[in-house]
């Protein structure tokens, strides 16, 4: 396929423009872009709509864990109104080059949740984005709203993360915990006295489970081309 085909723009769907490159990217085995997460994202944000959820996109997670300058960060965050979110995902990469555009290897999740004033990252693949996940906590933090205590450690690598069976599926299982995460806050469970996820994501997020997002990913995104009119190809 070309460049210029690769290249073409196949999907517009809220402030993320897909394009052909993306669909075989989820048609194989390969790590998930950017774009493909940020649509997911979006996805979410649609269909589990509350004012209390945030799904940070990959490049403003990035900007955030990045940003040389705490001034202009502050006026940057400011519009995400993170103190009054109660249900906050951020997307981690371990891209270091901030020159690099959609750069580094692999993806984690970092999610925050205020019922138990706790960040709990979760990396499938053994820790591997520990410290960068932990430089994002501490960037943020001071935007939540929690406890300003020098004794504070709101921060948690979690142990129970479901870990990945291969090299590529770690962006699928941002998305797949981002959901469960997400399903968990909206039902009854969230009511408990941990005010965590852990016991239904160890139930849900499953290699089977990781793997068919592959595919639930690329049939949605079909299914709106159908609905805009857009042509459906997919190189396999």
């Amino acid at each position: 396929m070309g460049k210029s085909s690769a290249d073409e723009k196949i999907l517009s769907y809220n402030d993320v423009v897909l394009r052909r490159s993306d669909l075989d990217i989820l048609s194989g085995p390969y790590f998930l872009n950017d774009r493909i997460i940020e649509f997911y994202f979006s996805h979410l944000t649609f269909c589990h709509s509350s004012d209390d959820i945030l799904f940070v996109p990959p490049s403003i997670s990035f900007w955030i864990m990045n940003c040389p300058d705490s001034g202009s960060l502050k006026d940057f965050l400011a519009p995400l109104n993170l103190s009054s979110k109660k249900l906050v995902i951020f997307p981690v990469n371990d891209n270091d080059d901030v020159t690099e555009a959609e750069g580094g290897t692999h993806w984690s999740l970092l999610a925050f949740g205020r019922d138990a004033s706790k960040f709990v990252h979760h990396d499938s693949y053994r820790g591997c984005n520990n410290r960068h996940a932990r430089k994002l906590y501490e960037t943020v933090a001071r935007f939540m709203g929690t406890s300003n205590s020098a004794s504070y450690d709101g921060y948690l690598d979690c142990p129970e993360s479901p870990q990945q069976v291969n090299s590529y599926d770690c962006g699928l299982y941002v998305t797949a915990i981002a959901r469960v995460i997400c399903c968990w806050y909206r039902s009854d469970e969230s009511k408990d006295a941990s005010g965590l996820w852990f016991s239904v994501m160890k139930e849900q997020v499953t290699p089977s489970t990781v793997a068919e997002m592959r595919r639930e990913i690329l049939g949605l995104i079909k299914g709106l081309m159908s609905s805009q009119g857009s042509s459906v190809y997919i190189n396999e």
